[in-house]
């Protein structure tokens, strides 16, 4: 799949500039790709992300995929900061914000829902406990199909 090639291919220059690559999206188009790469501050670190790293960012990534050449015809690379209702998509970003509030929903119903919000308890063995109105809830971070941070 193209975006874990561009991930593989991505993720080590981010890195090398001190940020973390949270998440990469690519979306084919008639007249051309969207690229986009989401940066954070790495684990451990709570500065926020500026736009001259987004640029500093943006720079080293086009000379690498100008070399590279991954991507076939046209796309336009877009470069930015997760937000503050940031997606949730592997078992490192659950970990990170374990205590928050999260909503998500599930690819297929579980326990007759396909919808939870609640506080991100705990993470472990590929499963996220969260506490919803009514009790705790243990789900499987593969059958989740999308999940975002509530802002406080």
């Amino acid at each position: 799949m193209l975006r874990d090639q561009l991930t593989a291919l991505l993720g080590p220059v981010v890195v090398d500039l001190g940020y973390q690559l949270w998440e990469l999206e690519y979306a084919p188009r008639g007249g051309g790709g969207l690229l986009r790469l989401y940066i954070d501050a790495p684990p451990g670190e709570s500065w926020g992300i500026t736009l001259d790293d987004c640029e500093k960012v943006s720079r080293a990534v086009s000379d690498v995929l100008d070399v590279e050449d991954p991507i076939p015809g046209q796309y336009t690379l877009e470069v930015s900061s997760p937000g503050l209702d940031r997606p949730l998509r592997t078992a490192e970003h659950f970990a990170r914000f374990a205590g928050e509030r999260v909503k998500l929903e599930m690819a297929q119903p579980f326990e007759g829902r396909r919808r939870f919000a609640g506080q991100l308890l705990a993470v472990a063995d590929g499963e996220i406990t969260l506490e919803v109105e009514g009790g705790t809830v243990r789900l499987p971070i593969e059958a989740i199909h999308k999940a975002r941070l509530v802002p406080a």
